[in-house]
């Protein structure tokens, strides 16, 4: 089946900050979906001839490459704006209850639910999510993702110290996670994501496990914590005392890689960054949950100047919002207290192709290139009565900057995957025809 819409499309397939013809922008563009991938893209009135036999859809808003969340729990969706306490005290105080529920498939099939259409709404169409240790946390996710169409990428959580009700061993996690890479891994639009939780929460058995693991599956990514909070590293240095730093404790077990996703890193040594850089591995950088929980500012000069690889996630339930609009306005308020002003053009890279580079789906995702499965979302410029005060004969630049700093979900028109409407903002009922 062949489709076609018309309207305001921009993306970048590259950093701008590294790439000067990274963004491509239509004014009046076309853009072509046969049987969900897109098959052409350019401007209208260069393509609308070869395309007259096809009904056009005008779409009202700014067409942007669907979202891509590169790190976000989806257990901890009852637990955001939980009060009190940093990282170790958070997760021993809110978190780890609300994950002993996920023993239960229904209560896991629930949150599923409500989080993969909560992602919908925020015009996120991929993700790297956490489940938690139990199996069915993550049969919940990828079914309820399956049914969407959805590209999630998850795996169980690995963590053979965790506190009683969240603790499996060395031997139960990895018979688990093979069976599950079984199950789902390149199922649909599924991916399979080796999940320890942080370094502190597995024997050293887990990680050597882990790392074997991941040698025998060469396609599936490892996504963990790192360098998140100064407690965490302080007690990581003590427990790894002969690490040169977090990293590199990582690094004694062949977990820092290519397919290595870590996020966060708000305390990085530039050796760290080095060596990041060296092996490809990268950071999802997560401001919302970095300065609920009072973990500090992530250092994009520093990350820059070594050519580390970055995406963006929510972070959700520490972050406080499923919007990558608020997150990437977050990413610019950390930026500037470290006296890097984020790029708006740069903050959409991340939010989009860049998170899909980090998890090595960018050839399916990301920027709405010809040969790219058509997730897409529209957004509005005058969501709300100040957006479109501020908004009103700006600049393209000035106008993803006020949607960065002022959007939110309210900004989302519709999001697309695979080139179908799953969600329009006056209503599901009329999704199909939107």
């Amino acid at each position: 089946m062949i489709r076609a819409f018309r309207g305001e499309i921009v993306s970048a397939a590259a950093d701008p900050a590294t790439s000067p013809d990274a963004v491509r922008h239509e004014p009046d563009g076309l853009l072509v979906i046969e049987d969900g991938i897109v098959a052409d893209r350019g401007g209208f009135t260069d393509l609308a001839d070869r395309y007259a036999q096809i009904p056009i859809k005008q779409l009202p808003g700014l067409i942007v490459p669907g979202f891509i969340d590169a790190h976000v729990h989806y257990p901890q969706t009852d637990s955001i704006a939980a009060h009190g306490g940093q990282l170790l005290d958070w997760l021993e105080q809110h978190i780890f209850p609300a994950e002993r529920a996920f023993v239960d498939r229904a209560q896991a099939d629930e949150v599923a639910d409500f989080f993969l259409d909560e992602l919908l709404r925020n015009g996120t169409t991929s993700a790297l999510v956490y489940p938690t240790v139990h199996s069915q946390s993550v049969d919940a996710l990828f079914d309820a993702a399956l049914a969407r169409n959805m590209r999630v990428l998850s795996g169980k959580v690995l963590m053979d110290l965790g506190p009683e009700g969240l603790r499996d061993t060395p031997q139960t996690g990895r018979a688990e996670s093979e069976a599950l890479i079984r199950s789902w891994h390149g199922r649909g639009r599924l991916r399979y994501a080796l999940t320890p939780r942080f370094i502190l929460a597995s024997t050293d058995a887990q990680l050597q496990d882990t790392a074997s693991l991941l040698d025998a599956h060469p396609d599936v990514l490892m996504h963990t914590h790192l360098a998140e909070n100064t407690y965490e590293i302080a007690n990581v240095a003590e427990r790894f005392g002969d690490a040169a730093d977090y990293l590199d404790a990582y690094d004694r077990f062949s977990l820092v890689g290519e397919r290595s996703v870590f996020a966060h890193g708000v305390h990085l040594t530039d050796r760290s960054c080095a060596r990041l850089a060296e092996t490809g591995a990268g950071i999802a950088i997560c401001p919302s949950s970095n300065l609920f929980l009072g973990s500090g500012h992530f250092d994009f000069g520093q990350a820059q100047r070594h050519g580390v690889a970055l995406g963006l996630g929510t972070d959700i339930g520490a972050g406080t919002s499923f919007s990558m609009l608020r997150t990437a306005g977050l990413a610019y308020q950390a930026g500037i207290a470290r006296e890097h002003a984020l790029d708006p053009f740069r903050a959409l890279y991340l939010a989009t192709a860049g998170s899909a580079g980090l998890l090595h789906i960018a050839d399916r995702v990301g920027a709405l290139e010809p040969g790219q499965e058509a997730d897409f979302a529209v957004l509005d410029c005058a969501a709300t009565p100040l957006l479109a005060r501020r908004t009103r004969a700006a600049s393209l630049s000035e106008r993803l900057f006020a949607l960065q700093i002022l959007g939110d979900d309210r900004a989302v028109v519709r999001t697309y995957v695979m080139g179908e409407c799953v969600w329009a903002r006056d209503g599901l009922a009329n999704a199909k025809t939107a």
